[in-house]
């Protein structure tokens, strides 16, 4: 069994069991492996251990963070969460491909891609020379097959090419904290304008926050179209970045997640951790 799906039973088994504060030990024996090798192999899978990732969890993070009520688009008062986030989100600009682009579906144009480990399991990268088009996360062959397929038919003109050290330069850079101001991450997506409405309001959300979709439809100005709003999250089609792990249900409850629910917690609770942790600017 990969490392990804333990510690996807484990976040489900922690999930199904939070009332109850289970110990490590109670975890291990669910799982059955020692407490020593599950603490090492949570540790390293979701940057921090199972009793803090605990404290965390979904329907309480979801609740919290929808009863402060932040206003999706009200970022900037918050600029300081940004440096202190491992993301960087205000350095990542999203540009859409022009109708002419969209029409050719990417005739000579050079897409470099690969896939790569990253904390939250392989993901698959692929950009072109204006920016960062797809980061798919990938579990198994069928699914890397899917996400390889799905690429060439979005660019069925465009010359791939396989670069695996630039696709791990890249993961280097949406996940390693950075010091300074750290060069813009640039996207460059194929999508609708209502879609490409969508993938920039979430960009707006700060990170460790979350928001419902119908706050997000609101926010987009269509406060009746929660349903398409959802659509076109589940569209994103670049993870991590354009972060639709953001939105959750208006009852707090976690929702669904095209890259697995179990990630879309990991992705949440990693992120508030990183904002609990950061040291004082």
């Amino acid at each position: 069994m990969s490392d990804y799906k333990r510690i996807t039973q484990a976040i489900r088994w922690l999930e199904a069991h939070q009332r109850e504060q289970p110990t490590l030990g109670e975890l291990a024996a669910a799982l059955g492996l020692s407490p020593f090798h599950l603490q090492r192999l949570f540790s390293r899978w979701a940057g921090t251990s199972p009793k803090r990732f605990l404290q965390v969890l979904t329907l309480e993070l979801g609740k919290q963070l929808l009863d402060e009520g932040w206003p999706v688009l009200d970022a900037s008062l918050e600029a300081g969460l940004g440096s202190a986030s491992r993301l960087h989100d205000h350095f990542v600009q999203l540009e859409g491909v022009t109708p002419g682009e969209y029409r050719r579906g990417g005739e000579d144009l050079r897409i470099r891609h690969g896939v790569v480990d990253s904390p939250f399991g392989s993901l698959l990268l692929a950009w072109t020379p204006r920016g960062l088009c797809r980061a798919n996360f990938i579990d198994d062959e069928s699914t890397a097959a899917a996400a390889h397929a799905s690429l060439a038919s979005d660019w069925p003109g465009a010359t791939l090419e396989v670069d695996e050290a630039g696709a791990f330069t890249l993961t280097q850079r949406i996940f390693a904290a950075s010091a300074g101001n750290p060069a813009p991450l640039n996207l460059h997506v194929r999508g609708t304008n209502f879609q490409l409405a969508i993938w920039r309001a979430l960009l707006d959300i700060p990170s460790g926050r979350a928001v419902s979709y119908g706050q997000l439809a609101a926010a987009c100005g269509t406060p009746g179209a929660a349903r398409a709003v959802g659509t076109a999250v589940g569209a994103n089609p670049v993870a991590v970045l354009i972060p639709c792990h953001r939105v959750i249900q208006q009852s707090g409850a976690l929702g669904g997640y095209r890259w697995g629910r179990e990630r879309k917690l990991a992705l949440q609770a990693w992120e508030r951790l990183q904002l609990a942790e950061a040291p004082a600017e």
